[in-house]
């Protein structure tokens, strides 16, 4: 798993916790249902940390809950 497919994987799953719709998350952390969309489903390779902030946001929790989970900890180094 790519850094890319695990802030998908995370989103996904706070959202799921939250029993909320990503289209949901969109709306109340004010990033474009689109973006959402395209992180989700792992169309964008290069997601910026103002839009994680801003999805940290909407859901209420750091930047460091947000990545303070095993799948982030155990992530390989890419190289390219």
């Amino acid at each position: 798993m790519n850094i890319s497919e695990a802030v998908a994987y995370r989103i996904v799953e706070l959202c799921s916790e939250r029993q909320i719709t990503v289209n949901k998350l969109s709306t109340i952390s004010g990033v474009t249902q689109s973006t959402v969309n395209d992180i989700v489903n792992s169309r964008t390779r290069n997601i910026g940390i103002v839009t994680i902030k801003k999805l940290c946001d909407g859901l209420n929790i750091t930047i460091t809950d947000f990545f303070d989970t095993a799948i982030f900890r155990t992530l390989e180094q890419e190289l390219y």
